[in-house]
């Protein structure tokens, strides 16, 4: 019989590592990378594979990232498998820590983490601190990689952290300022030319972009009126972190975007678009993009249970009836009864229902709740890219 990771480690000096969960669980470890303490969120994830691409996708800023794959670590760190320009991530949690062992391999886990201030612990019995967020939710959590607190005070700290609810973690992952992807000027040829909103932009994304379009990223706070003067083809919302309904000027944005008028002062950003004022540029959205381009329309926002995180997500399309298996990561979502009549419900998650994709039905615009670029996971949606490519270009001769 295998041990559980509670007898492995039953005898491990250096486990004094203990991540206190705000309702009072504690699960007890191994300190690695970053020697300091932190809080955060706990999710899980369900990949058993990109570990490296996890660590660097800018959604999970302010959460614990719990891999449910039994060891980790084993093909180290390259420079060649980032997703972003860094780590925002709040720490790591992991059942076996194991060296790397990979030809392309420059560092190991525990390297990488410590350079870039990311605490982790090992020695988790993760399978237990999993089916404890399914049955319990997402919780707020302190991780002490040294007992310098008890218990309890580490669990009253968890409990004081105000969590992601109504926090815009947006403007903390975007870049600094607007710059080109694809630098060959636009003029050169006859690609059309996209804006994409950085709200925690993966690589990847762009390299997807970029194979058939000239790509412009923007910081997250970019007026619409500054990329309506640009007069781009296409705008692309990216992935992002956090709570979609604080991002309130995103959400206004996209209304301008899409053509509508400008909102007023006392205007709630919950409520509908009424008229059109210039005419709309075309609209993809992923992930955090798809909520805000939902609640630009009129749709609320709420959370799920433990959310969404892996690269096997079983989603149908609606309108061919295919399953396609998909990469997400996220915790908010659209919530079905508050879809307006303008937006058309396109895709659906087959393990609990909720909504992964939305079509504007006289707008050219449309989002997806999941990360059609993978990296990790499969690409069974690239197609929506083309789709994306064919409407700037129906808008273009129009």
């Amino acid at each position: 019989m295998a041990m559980s990771y509670e007898e492995k480690w039953k005898n491990e000096r250096e486990r004094k590592a203990f991540l206190a969960l705000d309702d009072g669980a504690v699960f007890h470890g191994v300190a690695f990378g970053a020697k300091k303490d932190a809080l955060g969120e706990v999710v899980f994830n369900t990949g058993m594979s990109g570990y490296q691409e996890i660590l660097t996708d800018p959604s999970y800023a302010g959460q614990f990232v719990t891999l449910t794959t039994a060891e980790v670590g084993n093909y180290g760190i390259n420079p060649e498998d980032v997703e972003s320009r860094g780590l925002f991530l709040s720490g790591l949690v992991i059942g076996d820590l194991t060296e790397p062992s990979n030809w392309r391999s420059e560092k190991s886990l525990g390297e990488y983490l410590a350079e870039n201030g990311v605490p982790g612990i090992y020695g988790v019995d993760t399978r237990a601190l999993t089916l404890h967020i399914r049955e319990h939710g997402n919780r707020k959590a302190y991780l002490c990689v040294d007992a310098s607190l008890s218990e309890e005070a580490a669990m009253a700290k968890s409990n004081e952290w105000p969590g992601l609810d109504g926090q815009d973690y947006a403007a903390k992952v975007t870049c600094e300022k607007a710059y080109d992807f694809t630098p060959e000027p636009r003029a050169t040829n006859h690609e059309p030319w996209i804006i994409c909103y950085d709200f925690g932009v993966k690589l990847n994304i762009l390299r997807s972009l970029a194979s058939w379009a000239k790509v412009t990223v923007v910081p997250a706070k970019t007026p619409a009126e500054e990329v309506l003067a640009l007069s781009p083809d296409g705008v692309f919302l990216s992935n992002g972190p956090a709570d979609p309904a604080a991002v309130t000027y995103a959400i206004e944005n996209i209304r301008k975007l899409l053509g509508f008028e400008r909102l007023s002062a006392h205007t709630s950003t919950t409520q509908p678009p009424n008229h059109l004022t210039t005419k709309p540029i075309p609209i993809m959205g992923i992930c955090l993009g798809h909520q805000l381009l939902s609640l630009a329309c009129g749709a609320k926002t709420g959370r799920l249970k433990f959310g969404h995180h892996g690269c096997n997500h079983p989603v149908k399309n609606l309108e061919t009836g295919k399953v396609e298996i998909t990469s997400q990561n996220h915790n908010f979502a659209v919530i079905p009864e508050s879809v307006p009549d303008c937006l058309e419900v396109t895709h659906v998650n087959l393990n609990d229902g909720s909504i992964e994709g939305i079509r504007h039905k006289t707008l050219p615009a449309f989002s997806v709740q999941y990360h059609p670029e993978a990296c990790p996971g499969p690409h069974d949606s690239n197609y929506l890219f083309n789709q994306f490519k064919s409407m700037i270009k129906a808008a273009k001769n129009a």
